[in-house]
């Protein structure tokens, strides 16, 4: 008997080896095998299974060498066989995926340790964190698939009833998955829960920033099927597990759960399938839940919870302050945002201000002619950045990371620096603002710039928790995973920033992100507030208490169903790329007709927009275009990008469904 195989690192082509005899009676199909190449064993996948040789092959065939080891996950096969259909690839990209990341270098150097001050605690939990547990404890007892999304408000203790789940998954010899939307946020939890739960529970980080040995000991204890709670991101639902009695996403809204890089698969939405697949609870906790889950509770039976009082501390009262252009400087901070900060400071309290954009301004235009500095490779304007020790001021993409420092003379019209006008507000420039405003306030920064410097920003962070930072000002990395109590004010400096992107769920994102960041004040305190600044008016603004934002939900479901938007329709995304444009535009037109073609002769139902010119078309030199599908069910879409040959194309095709 002989087997088809494709080594996951190697040789591309499919190779043929013998089986010995002692390995017949296995189905070997879908399994890894270690086969023999030149003097070296290696593993590889079993494609087919043959009785005899085809004729064609005319040289010596060498025989495998054994079963690679692998953990015995039954489910493990047939759920990559159903997700590779999904997301139009071959399994053995799963299988590869996981090796290659199994033994790659951690590059900790990068990342955001995890801190926390927390000690291990024994918290008893209210009526309604224990009416959470007890639902589901249920299924875990009985192996039962049970999607059930939580609804807690910020600060209500969600944290609190994962602890007790996983402590009761784990009592039963069963593990746990727990994804998180980001890899800093990640390492916080892994940090908590393994100062807060008991000492035999095994915790695991498996993420980017995850170490050598970590990882060789999380593949031990699959092989020795040890029960053990698994931390990241993407990379835990890819895993196989064969005790796994529990999965829970937490911040189940955010985007971070799909990745940014093809084939950007949705981690959540491989989280929801496999708990289906393998017929054991998921819970989904947010204090902003999804449309898209809302709407599964609606119409698919999930399961919803309430957590509706903070653990501890009460709600901040929220205030909206319109921007306006009378505003005499700094037009960034209101009087009203001014006067709050000047109380926390008096009463040793602690300040948060957010502005989603990190940087000094977000591009420099000369005043004179109106030229902007933008990126050579990427078609985004350059950032201006400003060096903290010597002021020097210098443009950045934030794409593709190219810098260019600030020209004296405007390349166009040739008028001097004097002539260059900084528009708009990042990070930095709201730090000098608010040095300039209060001179003797101790003031730090978040962001993507900070955070990277691990060392730096673990200092900031232990700083702001002992109290001795006055006010830090951050982007979206300070408003998950931390708890700061002594935070009574939060201000958002534009809050309706993220409004203006052409996307169908820019008011649902926009307002996950003021109530994520809200949530940061007040709570393990009696009083505290919020000051939201915008500058333009717009619905999502009277559903700014958190405990109204169910009520945006609703009405943004019509919206929804009216313009046949997710989560009533399906949207696929197509996404060409080529870095010549003629032949990317060639293609796109190409492959449009071709689906329009297929649309027509098979009578199928489905909405095709498009090609268009995304807002952000050119990346590192390489452009895009999209088309777009509409369709109520996949399948539709399914039937008939399977009949185009997607390959022939010169340009490189992607497919991200929705």
């Amino acid at each position: 008997m002989y087997i088809l195989v494709k080594l996951l690192k190697g040789f591309p082509k499919p190779l043929f080896y013998q089986i010995p005899e002692k390995f017949f009676d296995l189905n070997l199909n879908g399994k890894i095998v270690n086969v023999p190449i030149k003097n070296n064993s290696t593993p590889a996948l079993v494609l087919k299974t043959y009785k005899k040789l085809p004729k064609n092959i005319n040289f010596k065939i060498k025989k495998i060498n054994e079963l690679h080891r692998f953990p015995e996950d039954n489910l493990f096969k047939p759920f990559i066989e159903k997700i590779s259909d999904f997301y139009f690839l071959k399994p053995i990209y799963f299988y590869q995926r996981i090796r290659n990341f199994l033994l790659k270098d951690e590059k900790i150097k990068n990342k955001i340790s995890s801190i926390t001050n927390t000690k291990n605690i024994n918290v008893k939990l209210t009526k309604e964190q224990n009416n959470v547990f007890d639902f589901l404890k249920k299924f875990i007892d009985k192996n039962e698939y049970k999607p059930t999304l939580l609804h807690g408000v910020t600060g209500s203790g969600k944290t609190e009833i994962y602890k007790k789940l996983i402590t009761e998954t784990i009592n039963k010899n069963k593990s746990i998955v727990l994804l998180l939307p980001e890899v800093s946020l990640a390492m916080i939890f892994e940090n908590l829960l393994k100062k807060q739960l008991p000492e035999h529970i095994k915790i695991i980080g498996f993420h980017s920033a995850s170490k050598n040995s970590t990882k060789k000991e999380l593949w031990q204890n699959l092989l020795d099927k040890k029960p053990m709670l698994i931390i990241g991101v993407h990379l835990p639902i890819l895993l196989p597990i064969p005790n796994l009695g529990l999965i829970i996403v937490d911040e189940e809204h955010e985007i971070g759960f799909q990745e940014k890089k093809h084939p950007k698969i949705n981690s959540k939405e491989l989280a929801i399938w496999r708990a289906q697949f393998y017929k054991i609870p998921i819970l989904l906790g947010s204090a902003t839940p999804s449309i898209n889950s809302l709407y599964n509770v609606k119409n698919k039976n999930w399961n919803f919870l309430q957590l509706i009082r903070r653990f501890s501390g009460n709600f901040p009262k929220v205030e909206l302050v319109k921007l306006k252009k009378a505003y005499k400087r700094p037009f960034w901070i209101s009087k009203e945002l001014e006067k709050e900060i000047k109380k926390r400071l008096e009463k040793k309290e602690q300040t948060i201000i957010y502005i989603n954009r990190r940087g000094f301004s977000f591009f420099m235009q000369c005043k004179n002619c109106g030229f902007i500095f933008e990126c050579p490779n990427c078609s985004v304007s350059l950032t201006l950045h400003q060096n903290s020790t010597d002021q020097s001021e210098i443009l950045r993409c934030h794409y593709c990371d190219y810098t260019k420092a600030v020209t004296k003379n405007c390349p166009q019209c040739k008028n001097t620096k004097k002539d260059f006008l900084k528009k708009g507000i990042g990070t930095q420039q709201t730090v000098k603002i608010l040095q300039h405003m209060f001179p003797f306030a101790r003031i730090e920064r978040a962001d993507l710039d900070t955070t990277t410097k691990k060392r730096s920003w673990n200092k900031t962070v232990e700083s702001f928790e002992r109290g001795d930072i006055d006010i830090l000002v951050g982007t979206q990395v300070i408003t998950k995973g931390y708890h700061f109590p002594k935070v009574t004010l939060v201000g958002i400096l534009w809050a309706d920033l993220n409004l203006h992107f052409p996307i169908f769920n820019a008011s649902e994102t926009c307002l996950q992100k003021i109530i994520q960041v809200a949530g940061r004040a007040g709570r393990q305190s009696k009083e505290s507030k919020v000051i939201i600044q915008t500058i333009n008016d717009h619905e999502i603004f009277n559903h700014i208490n958190e405990k109204d934002y169910l009520e945006f939900c609703k009405k943004e479901f019509d919206i929804r169903e009216l313009t046949g938007y997710p989560p009533f329709k399906r949207l696929i995304q197509i996404e060409l790329k080529n870095t010549i444009v003629e032949q990317l535009e060639k293609d796109s037109i190409k492959l449009y007709q071709e689906i329009e073609n297929q649309k027509l002769k098979n009578k199928i139902n489905i909405k095709i927009l498009g090609p268009a010119k995304p807002i952000i078309y050119k990346i590192q030199k390489t452009e895009t275009r999209h088309i777009f599908i509409k369709t109520s069910n996949f399948k539709n879409f399914y039937e008939i990008i399977k009949k185009i040959n997607i390959n022939k194309f010169e340009s490189k095709i992607f497919i991200v469904p929705t």
